[in-house]
């Protein structure tokens, strides 16, 4: 399986949050890598990984980062390829500090940026399948299954179950 998605953190404490990306992923059989790429720790990693990325095949990159949460942005300026920023829930400010930094990018280098946290980093892997889609029919029709499945979930009346 093609390496479609890389899936990199700040950290391996953000690791918890970042899996629910891959499971996605997983889920819809697109291939992805993870790696732990610092702005902070390993500058040099994150400048490579950048550059490396359109040559290495990625086609869309989702970063996770708390507190500074420089990797996104960072990230961005340094690849064309899209950028998925998952502010990871802090125990200082719970995670608002981290939406801050990612959404707040300058004109010329964006990320799209999904909620803090599980949610968002689970919102992170069916926004990149939704990108890839566009190019590809039959990630397109998993997609549409898997929306379709999660829809038949939803009961139409509560329980006390």
């Amino acid at each position: 399986m093609a390496v479609d998605v890389g899936i990199i953190m700040g950290s391996q404490s953000d690791w918890a949050t970042m899996k629910e990306a891959a499971a996605i992923l997983d889920e819809l059989g697109i291939g992805y890598e993870t790696k732990i790429v610092s702005a902070h720790r390993t500058p040099d990693r994150l400048w490579d990984y950048g550059k490396t990325a359109v040559g290495r095949g990625l086609k869309v990159i989702i970063a996770g980062a708390g507190g500074a949460a420089h990797l996104p942005g960072m990230m961005a300026s340094k690849t064309r390829v899209p950028v998925i920023g998952v502010p990871v829930q802090t125990k200082a400010l719970s995670g608002v500090d981290s939406l801050y930094s990612i959404v707040q990018m300058p004109k010329g280098f964006p990320v799209a940026t999904m909620a803090i946290g599980s949610a968002g980093a689970a919102n992170a892997g069916l926004m990149a399948a939704g990108i890839l889609a566009v190019s590809d029919p039959a990630l397109g029709q998993r997609l549409d299954a898997w929306r379709e499945a999660l829809s038949a979930s939803i009961p139409e009346e509560p329980s006390d179950v």
